[in-house]
């Protein structure tokens, strides 16, 4: 079954790797004799239906998920196979979006308006002036 990544981005299920091992965790008997851990992987570098542009970027920002040019993410957490598959390919097209997403628009500095630094300044001087008052009386006066 492909994978729908973006409405402009589907990954074939042939450029699709799965492979299955016993997981570790709750399950019972059941967890010695089932393959339920997935792991699912696509290469980035030999798939067909990225462009150039969209490559260079997942090489970029993927580049510390990438084993030899492959995405590999792997679930566990379900006693289903089935719902760790499921699992995986959302977490698989979830990762791919989020890389593939624009940059954030830069944030311009701005200086603080005249009436934040008055009300900043006052609110110093109220706390100042409440400090100064719990102290003790000076013996000189």
């Amino acid at each position: 079954m492909d994978l729908q990544v973006s409405p402009q981005l589907t990954i074939p299920a042939s450029e699709l790797g799965w492979r299955f091992s016993r997981s570790s965790g709750p399950g019972g008997q059941h967890v010695n004799t089932s393959d339920s851990r997935v792991q699912l992987s696509w290469n980035v570098t030999a798939s067909a239906v990225l462009s150039d542009a969209q490559r260079q970027r997942l090489l970029g920002r993927l580049d510390n998920r990438l084993i030899a040019g492959v995405l590999t993410v792997t679930a566990s957490e379900q006693r289903s196979q089935l719902r760790n598959r499921e699992l995986a390919s959302g977490r698989l097209a979830d990762l791919v979006d989020a890389a593939l997403a624009p940059d954030a628009a830069r944030r311009r500095a701005t200086k603080p308006t005249r009436g934040s630094d008055r009300r900043r300044l006052a609110a110093k001087g109220q706390r100042s002036e409440t400090k100064r008052q719990r102290q003790r009386p000076s013996a000189d006066s």
